[in-house]
């Protein structure tokens, strides 16, 4: 008996999501790591005048060198005849991020329960941009809770959006693009025309995947509040495409984001997000279990779709 093949791309997705979970990230070697070493080496040697608008068409030059190679090959190795389909759910599983979120997320929360807020600092560095050195444990807590809202969207459900509308060429084309974004898409001097490309990229990548996943918070969370917080606050945030995801993340869980923080040594003062009581250490658990069961919910509702289409 053949595997249907209105079964196949959600079969994929769920084998994908099942390594995930196995084996997290690859501990060496991982696909990501080293697109974002070879991307660090490019902007290097492309952006040698930051300050000067035209490194826009160099930011636009080497989003096109990087992204366009790897999304052919992977477009091409996934049509083999019968090994494609194993090359789909290796593909995914490399972009997927559910299993390294949470256990980056949960070292904070243990750091946070064990009164040690240096490690605590250590391990919140690890998902976030912006400087720890002067956190304190709400700080950390809070920035551990915007961490996996956010990152729930940008390694897990856009993932699998892009998985689902345009393949496996697509879901690594967006995990590329991501990562560029997260590496040059700041309003800093260095970045400010380079990384233009990568985060008006992204934006565009995002902006139905974010909402999608704005949607799924406020489904499994508190929906009121969520849809409210959504409504009101997240035009606010500098991002249009965060703003909705962390602030029906936030009405969902019935904390309080945003806020106050440092980012390469100057204060920022970021809008207020959520309804509640400002996130503390058990919100971290809360939060990556909103992403969980948002992934879970997904993939129900996929399978369901390839039912009713067949």
């Amino acid at each position: 008996m053949t595997f249907p093949d209105y079964l196949m791309l959600p079969g994929a997705l769920l084998c994908a999501v099942m390594l995930d979970k196995i084996f997290g990230d690859p501990r060496r070697f991982h696909p990501l790591a080293g697109f974002g070493r070879i991307a660090a080496w490019v902007e290097a040697r492309m952006n040698t005048s930051p300050e000067k608008p035209g490194q826009r068409l160099g930011g636009v030059l080497a989003v096109l060198l990087l992204l366009a190679p790897l999304t052919a090959i992977s477009y091409f190795i996934s049509q083999i005849p019968f090994w494609g389909w194993f090359a789909q759910i290796v593909l995914l599983y490399f972009a997927l991020g559910m299993t390294s979120l949470a256990q980056h997320a949960r070292a904070v929360h243990s750091a946070l329960d064990a009164n040690d807020l240096a490690a605590a600092r250590a391990a919140v560095g690890m998902i976030v941009s912006r400087d720890t050195y002067a956190m304190q444990n709400t700080d950390a807590a809070r920035a551990a809770v915007e961490s996996v809202l956010e990152n729930g969207n940008d390694a897990v459900f856009g993932a699998v959006f892009w998985f689902v509308v345009a393949g496996p060429a697509g879901a690594v084309a967006y995990r590329l693009a991501n990562t560029l974004d997260a590496m040059w898409g700041y309003r800093t001097p260095r970045y400010y025309f380079f990384g233009w490309a990568a985060a008006h990229l992204d934006d565009g990548l995002n902006f139905i995947p974010a909402r999608l996943t704005a949607l799924t918070y406020a489904l499994l969370g508190n929906a009121r509040r969520a849809w409210q917080c959504w409504r009101i606050q997240a035009r606010l945030w500098y991002s249009p495409n965060a703003g909705p995801v962390m602030a029906s993340g936030a009405g969902a869980l019935g904390v309080v984001l945003g806020g106050a923080a440092r980012y390469h040594g100057a204060e920022k003062e970021r809008p207020t997000l959520g309804i509640g009581q400002p996130a503390q250490a058990a919100d971290i658990g809360r939060a990556i279990s909103l992403v969980q069961r948002g992934l879970w919910l997904w993939i129900a509702l996929i399978f369901a779709g390839a039912f009713l289409h067949a």
